[in-house]
């Protein structure tokens, strides 16, 4: 039994992904697009390692078990400790928009792709895969974190920005212009311009649900596009890939927008995880859950919320707290998917 632990330790110790995960296209919109992070979100922080997610595929590929720790420091002068099974390693880090240089292994560069007060996720790739992967953290203090604090430093004070007045109330101060009666040649000129483009829409649902069952989920995805075209790809261990298209109308696109919007999507938070001990012990259990991602971009917003346990098991239990809305929301983008006039195909 022994030699079996040291065996699996010595494989997650030198986890390199590989290609034999499923792979999705790189047309269907997959890379990293996040916005910049603040210095002040990732200086003086200390992380603790989680899990680590195969976005194409939306599968767990490795948790952290009682043998497996690694932890991070960002000092705020810009160097980073790292401590990981009992060695400590140190270097330097930089923060350009939502990239983060800093070494692990054989990677050299991140893509911070969720960053709240408690938790954070870094995005990479690898050359010699086309996979995208994604490290979990949750943040930590000093006291449950293996490193030693200098005493020539002094204790740690968390700053937060003050929230910044509103445009709107600014511009109550501003002195109000009269607004000027346009003339029959302005008009005109409006009449002459370009119609505007409309507003850019894209929908991507990925995962949810469980691994397990007669036929294992391997690839559960739907991508609703600004032309209204829909594509929904499933493909089970046994019962192969089929996918399903259908077109949406731009004014059934737009209600619906409107409804995500309405629902307060773009409120939510980035990542909704475990809160209690129970919720950890079941990301362990079978069957597997496997992590929700919902993207919805409309105009300039962009948005990207995941879930690591979305819904309910087999017990009825909901482990994960995140927002009843979330629910409403993609059960309306599954029932446009499964709507009576979509065109099916299936590939073995």
């Amino acid at each position: 039994m022994k030699k079996i632990w040291i065996y699996v330790f010595l494989l997650l110790s030198t986890f390199v992904p590989g290609d034999s995960y499923a792979q999705v296209d790189d047309s269907l919109g997959w890379g990293t697009n996040y916005p910049a992070v603040p210095e002040r979100m990732i200086a003086e922080t200390k992380w603790r390692y989680t899990y680590a997610i195969h976005l194409e595929s939306n599968t767990i590929i490795h948790q952290a078990e009682d043998f497996y720790d690694y932890f991070l420091h960002f000092r705020y002068d810009y160097t980073f400790e790292q401590y990981l099974n009992g060695q400590m390693t140190r270097g330097t880090w930089s923060l350009n928009g939502s990239e983060l240089f800093y070494s692990f292994k054989h990677i050299k560069k991140f893509e911070i792709a969720g960053a709240t007060k408690n938790t954070l996720m870094l995005e990479f790739t690898q050359a010699n895969s086309k996979g995208t992967y994604q490290y979990h953290f949750i943040r930590v203090e000093s006291k449950d974190a293996p490193f030693v604090k200098p005493s020539y430093e002094l204790p740690e004070v968390l700053v937060e920005r003050a929230d910044v007045r509103k445009l709107k109330d600014r511009l109550a101060f501003r002195k109000k212009k009269k607004r000027k009666r346009k003339s029959r040649r302005e008009r005109r000129a409006e009449k002459r311009k370009p119609k505007k483009e409309p507003i850019f829409i894209n929908i991507e649902l990925i995962g949810g649900g469980f691994y397990g069952g007669i036929d294992p989920v391997l690839r559960d995805y739907i991508h609703i596009k600004s032309d209204g075209r829909l594509v929904k790809e499933y493909k089970g261990a046994n019962s192969g890939l089929t996918i399903t298209k259908r077109t949406i109308s731009r004014d059934e696109l737009e209600q619906f927008a409107e409804f995500i919007i309405a629902q307060r999507f773009f409120e939510f938070d980035q990542i909704y995880d475990c809160d209690m001990a129970a919720c950890e012990e079941r990301k362990r259990g079978k069957p597997i859950p496997i992590p929700l991602r919902l993207v919805v971009a409309y105009g300039s917003r962009k948005k990207v919320v995941t879930v690591t346990i979305w819904g309910k098991d087999s017990h009825k239990i909901k482990y994960v707290d995140y927002p009843p809305a979330l629910d409403n929301i993609v059960e309306a983008i599954q029932k446009m998917a499964h709507s009576l006039d979509a065109t099916m195909t299936k590939r073995n």
